[in-house]
């Protein structure tokens, strides 16, 4: 497998903590999140995580885009989404249903796509560049990348202590272990946050290897709406940052 790309690892980083944060699966309102991304502490980009819920639905939708003086030598247009309908064992989540990360990156593209049968417990792989299509067996309480840390947000933290959740991606099943690791007050532009600090350990391609050091700040409240996220790439770190939205 390939090394993520900054940019990638920024990306579902913010995917993943926004997430976390994230309560629209319970009820039908929508809400934005609106991030800063900023390398070694030069803004480098904006990313957003928009979730829409309905009756029987859950749509989750994550964008980067690059900053205009970085786009002048390295355009950065990624997008991931994912569908899950209402039912399964995860109350208030859903089933996944479809899954598709759009990466553009330089000169690097991809576009792969999941669609999950689990009634037949299967997941469809789709690479819609390469023109690949491929089936793989799963098991009935899987996930996909970005709703498996949606169900993270709803299960208890105890500091010192971690969370597991199953999730299917790069045609294969990861079983991510997420640590919960202590209680911090830190300020943003926002203001003066109560968070509580994690440390997933993940190892699938587009997500984090277990080297990828990725920490997450998250208020510690019922909300737990994302503050800060931070994490070490090839030369350097990315920090992103909660600037605005709707929530």
């Amino acid at each position: 497998m390939r090394k993520s790309s900054m940019w990638e690892k920024a990306l579902l980083a913010i995917v993943f903590w926004g997430l976390l944060s994230a309560s629209a699966a319970a009820s039908s309102k929508e809400e934005k999140f609106i991030f800063d991304l900023s390398w070694t502490g030069i803004k480098a980009g904006t990313a957003t995580l928009e979730i829409t819920a309905g009756s029987d639905f859950t749509r989750i939708t994550s964008t980067a885009q690059s900053a205009d003086w970085v786009s002048l030598f390295y355009t950065v247009d990624d997008r991931v989404q994912s569908v899950l309908l209402s039912g399964g064992s995860y109350p208030g989540i859903g089933l996944p249903q479809n899954y598709r990360m759009k990466i553009r990156e330089g000169k690097h593209r991809r576009d792969k796509e999941v669609f999950f049968d689990l009634a037949d417990h299967k997941a469809v792989f789709i690479d819609h560049i390469k023109g690949e299509k491929k089936e793989f067996p799963i098991s009935k309480n899987v996930l996909d990348p970005l709703s498996s840390f949606f169900f993270v947000r709803t299960l208890p933290f105890e500091v010192g202590k971690s969370v597991f959740v199953d999730m299917f991606d790069s045609n294969k099943l990861w079983n991510v272990e997420v640590k919960v690791l202590r209680k911090e007050k830190i300020e943003t532009k926002l203001g003066r946050f109560d968070t509580i600090v994690i440390k997933p350990l993940m190892q699938s391609e587009g997500i984090f290897y277990r080297k990828g050091d990725m920490y997450i700040w998250l208020t510690d409240d019922e909300k737990r709406i994302p503050v800060k996220l931070q994490t070490k790439v090839a030369v350097g770190s990315v920090t992103a940052t909660l600037v605005g939205g709707s929530y």
